[in-house]
């Protein structure tokens, strides 16, 4: 995956514009997009799509973001989304590895309810969106086999610290949440998951979301997520590797192999080993998730 927009779930005009938008992956909210009011009539409304686009062939993924842990409102939502089988489900605000192995027995249990396969919904956590959640980033290792990515979130964080705004006037993150970020990428390396970049929330700043997107590529996120259709395309072009990235990942397999079980090799001048390797396979197989055709 490399783009996941974000949809109201409580419309079925909007979700059924985005399931041809180009996304990688949809996110069906019932969580901040969604009114108090209207909390019900989403999870109907989100139901009756996941019945009627989940079984198409070709189709983006589909995951569910819930309401918190701590709202009350988590276990109606699983009730009503898991047994018309989401990919995923979406964990905001989550403050530390035991909130997912919670949100996993939930999700354990609506899916032996429904007579759905165990272990069939992933989880992602958004692991960023209080204060206190930077301390417990290390907590995921091991926590669900269920886990599939941890993403962060700058909004959330900002209003739980009391910031006035989470950049600085040239565009980029204050401390805290480069810290937040930073952290979100150290823990799914540690977690063995993907690591997924925030929202970018200007929507008609493309120049400002391609710097973002470069600046996540570089950095090791895999997948960024969106809050409008007209963000997916950018994100899809910049997360997929270039022709030119394709090729020195290609080199640097060759050039290991042909040197046999030394472990080191020379390419163009430089010193190559183990890391150089892992980062091309990292690379060639995002390429292959993506179309793009590679030759080793």
């Amino acid at each position: 995956m490399r783009s996941l927009l974000f949809v109201p779930g409580d419309s079925p005009k909007k979700l059924a514009k985005a399931f041809d938008c180009g996304a990688d992956a949809l996110i069906l909210d019932l969580e901040d997009s969604v009114a108090p009011a209207v909390k019900a009539q989403a999870r109907e409304v989100t139901a009756a799509f996941l019945d009627e686009y989940r079984p198409k062939a070709e189709r983006p993924r589909l995951y569910v973001r819930v309401n918190a842990l701590d709202t009350g409102l988590t276990d109606d939502d699983l009730d009503a989304v898991i047994p018309h089988t989401p990919d995923g489900i979406f964990l905001p605000k989550s403050t530390c590895g035991a909130d997912v192995m919670l949100i996993d027995a939930k999700i354990t249990t609506a899916e032996a309810l429904g007579g759905i396969d165990d272990g069939a919904t992933r989880i992602v956590a958004i692991a960023t969106e209080t204060g206190g959640s930077l301390f417990e980033m290390g907590s995921y290792a091991g926590c669900s086999a269920r886990l599939e990515a941890l993403t962060w979130g700058a909004e959330d964080l900002s209003a739980d610290v009391g910031a006035l705004d989470n950049r600085n006037a040239d565009g980029g993150y204050t401390d805290l949440y480069r810290i937040a970020r930073s952290l979100c990428l150290a823990a799914a390396a540690g977690a063995g998951v993907m690591a997924m970049d925030s929202v970018f929330t200007d929507f008609r700043d493309e120049d400002g979301l391609r710097a973002d997107c470069r600046d996540a590529v570089r950095d090791g996120f895999v997948s960024k997520m969106a809050i409008h259709p007209a963000q997916v395309g950018p994100i899809n072009e910049i997360f997929t590797p270039s022709d030119e990235a394709i090729g020195e990942a290609e080199a640097v397999m060759r050039a290991l192999r042909d040197a046999g079980d030394a472990g080191v090799a020379s390419l163009a001048g430089r010193m190559i080993d183990r890391p150089h390797q892992r980062r091309a396979e990292r690379l060639l197989a995002r390429a292959k998730a993506a179309g793009k055709p590679v030759s080793i």
